[in-house]
């Protein structure tokens, strides 16, 4: 009996209970990652460490050091270019697919007619890239429907561009920031299909928000710019981080470098190769999501 209360002191508190619903929440992550994910993962370690060659008694695993690795960085080009591409993607995609989202989330929070359909059509690109509208979007019809919209519109899309260029060049704005707005421009489409479940995000933590704090500030004067920097921002900060995490690990997801891991390990059986890939490109998702989370954690608002 008394060490049943042992045990359950630790968990009496608020603090002490907060904790326990935190694990009883990750527990069914941890035993999937225990008794599913953890073998393969030591398993290609071993291999991206080793020389494997298939044989009729299976596959034998000869150990050689770090030679995948090296040639997976040196010897292997595409890799290099993609996991980079990847990188520079992630760089300048991240940030603005966290700023419309939060906009939109704003917008949407707002009471005006035909909230709940509007609502829907920013979570369609969720929908429309999972399962079998994803393969039709690869297919050989819309490719060459885009390629001919491309061919036809690309004379107007590269003036408009020069345009706004040269239009917020001469109003003085740096020349990084006139570059990486109108590069935002070219990638609209993947900045709108890929922010679905962070306008979601967004939006549930907005309207978690008391509208008494918004009523106060309106009685002292505030306006809704100055609610939005003082209320909403800090408020929804720690879904700024949980939205981090999510993009940047979604959009690893897309990279075509997980294409090229599979085409090198299942392709041309070089499984030796394809596991040090792997984990390169584990271990760069890594260290942007630990430097990212390092700085952005300094900022967030956690609101007893």
């Amino acid at each position: 009996m008394n060490t049943i209360k042992k045990l359950r002191a630790p968990f009496q508190s608020y603090e002490g209970q907060k904790k326990l619903w935190g694990i009883l929440f990750i527990a069914p992550w941890l035993l999937g990652f225990v008794f599913f994910f953890m073998m393969p993962l030591v398993n290609s370690l071993r291999y991206s460490l080793s020389e494997i060659e298939a044989s009729s008694e299976g596959l034998q695993v000869t150990f050689i050091g770090l030679s995948n690795f090296i040639n997976a960085l040196t010897v292997n080009t595409a890799f290099n270019r993609q996991l980079l591409e990847s990188i520079m993607n992630i760089v300048i995609n991240v940030p603005l697919i966290l700023i419309f989202s939060l906009f939109l989330a704003v917008v949407l929070n707002q009471k005006f007619f035909g909230r709940s359909i509007a609502r829907s059509i920013f979570f369609l690109p969720v929908i429309l890239a999972s399962g079998v509208i994803l393969g039709l979007e690869q297919t050989s019809l819309v490719q060459e429907i885009n390629q001919q919209n491309a061919t036809s519109g690309g004379l107007a899309n590269i003036m408009s561009s020069f345009e706004l260029q040269r239009i917020m060049l001469r109003a003085g704005v740096n020349e990084y920031i006139v570059f990486y707005l109108t590069g935002a421009v070219d990638r609209i489409y993947e900045i709108v299909s890929q922010s679905g479940v962070q306008i979601l995000i967004f939006l549930a933590g907005i309207q978690t928000i008391s509208p008494h704090l918004y009523e106060a500030s309106k009685i002292e004067g505030a306006t809704g710019y100055e609610a939005f920097w003082k209320i909403t921002l800090p408020m929804v900060s720690p879904l700024i981080l949980v939205n981090l995490v999510y993009t940047i690990i979604d959009s690893f997801s897309r990279s075509p470098v997980t294409d090229l891991v599979m085409s090198v390990g299942f392709d041309n059986f070089n499984f030796g190769l394809s596991s040090a890939m792997a984990w390169i490109y584990f271990l760069s998702i890594m260290i942007i999501l630990l430097v990212s989370v390092f700085f952005i954690s300094k900022k967030v608002f956690y609101q007893e």
